[in-house]
């Protein structure tokens, strides 16, 4: 392993993208979130198992998210300033540190709940050290003209990972979640190792002479006054905070279809699959026309497919609507990524990526709060059924409030302002 090739960074000028490059960054996607869609499935299930309480899956939720929000704005100032490998190796570092923390409190018997928040505090640190760094590492890449195909390549991966992850991670739960966490731990460690040896394009751009303060206040402002990238952020912050059931999968698959771990695994498989399929499809076959409409058609799709799931008392109705959620919110995620991405310049990227982030965890993970606490005060399908709708509602407002984002047609029309 040469130290060399971590520290240093092609300049502009001389960058020429290496497909390696490229492949082996999809291959740290896809173990990274491989590894993770295991975990989850353990700590989902233990975590409901020691306590029968969906408010109890609400707050592994927000063990994630706070930790992210406090350290993401800082992690995206220092993305626009260091090695984003660095930041990524740092992150995969402190997970393999929760997953051993996990291991440890399973192999030896703990059942207090504040030990395993404590543990999966680590993996909000985590996200929110990587975050800013992954939203913004693929143009650091590819050239600009293939990074639409490279982000639907890398959705390609994360979304086979998230496909075989959860009904492994399902499999695996039957002989014990510390089975879980070891794979997870040794998924991590081979991360750390191939993102040492990448390359990529050293960035353009600086903000010295200012404050910490200052550039992080400029990258907000920069976002205010772009309405296309703070509609796009914004969309995914309220339709996914409305519309994800995630967190509430555990109880689907315990109680309300009856399908036990290997049934919860296929359940969360189900939106990756949809997605992974969609994901191919668009890495092939570039959207070419209408890109905003397909965003918000595909998202108005995702909260009725979400109203379906929740109402669903047959298991393969269930993985159909959950399939069909997938695949709607792949469209989504594809064109929002790229308008993000071709809207925003070289020294402005970790900044963006890094409020990008924020609003993600936060439809994320305070989703899956706001459904562990909905479900607790109305009920498990009542719960998906409002969060479903609400999304739906959501596409209307946003047509309405950033008519620039649904005029958007190619790609092409997207530029740095």
């Amino acid at each position: 392993m040469n130290p060399k090739t971590a520290s240093t960074a092609v300049s502009a000028e001389g960058f020429q993208p290496r497909s390696r490059d490229l492949r082996a960054y999809l291959s740290v996607r896809f173990a990274t979130s491989f590894g993770t869609q295991i975990q989850s499935v353990a700590v989902g299930l233990q975590v409901y198992d020691l306590t029968r309480d969906p408010v109890a899956l609400g707050y592994v939720g927000l063990a994630i998210f706070l930790p992210m929000f406090l350290l993401v704005l800082p992690a995206g100032d220092l993305a626009d300033r260091v090695d984003r490998r660095v930041m990524l190796i740092t992150s995969y570092l402190v997970q393999i540190l929760a997953s051993f923390l996990l291991l440890t409190l399973t192999l030896t018997g703990v059942k207090d709940m504040w030990a395993y928040y404590a543990a999966i505090v680590f993996l909000g640190i985590a996200l929110g050290i990587s975050q800013p760094a992954v939203q913004s590492f693929l143009p650091f890449l590819v050239t600009l003209e293939r990074l639409p195909q490279a982000i639907a390549w890398n959705a390609t991966a994360y979304r086979t990972a998230t496909i075989g992850g959860p009904a492994v991670g399902g499999f695996l739960y039957e002989f014990g979640p510390a089975v879980n966490y070891t794979l997870c731990l040794c998924l991590y460690i081979f991360t750390v190792v191939v993102m040492w040896n990448l390359k990529i394009r050293s960035r353009e751009g600086d903000s010295a002479g200012s404050t910490a303060f200052e550039r992080i206040a400029e990258g907000i402002t920069y976002i205010r006054k772009r309405p296309i990238i703070f509609g796009a952020i914004s969309l995914d912050l309220f339709a996914m905070f409305l519309g994800g059931a995630t967190a509430l999968l555990p109880i689907y698959a315990r109680d309300i279809l009856d399908v036990g771990p290997i049934g919860l695994g296929l359940l969360r498989t189900g939106p990756s699959a949809g997605a992974a399929m969609v994901a191919v499809v668009l890495a092939r076959h570039q959207l070419q026309r209408h890109a905003g409409l397909w965003m918000f058609a595909c998202l108005a799709l995702f909260g009725a497919a979400t109203v379906v799931f929740a109402l669903s008392q047959n298991f393969y109705l269930s993985m159909l609507a959950l399939v069909v959620v997938g695949g709607a919110d792949m469209v989504s995620v594809y064109v929002r990524s790229a308008m993000i991405q071709l809207a925003t310049p070289d020294h402005m990227r970790g900044r963006v990526g890094s409020l990008n982030s924020l609003f993600v965890g936060a439809s994320n993970e305070l989703g899956e709060f706001r459904a562990g606490l909905t479900a607790g005060a109305v009920g498990t399908v009542p719960a998906v059924v409002i969060g479903g709708v609400g999304a739906i509602i959501v596409v209307g407002l946003w047509m309405r409030l950033f008519p620039q984002l649904r005029q958007v047609d190619r790609f092409s029309d997207v530029t740095v302002q």
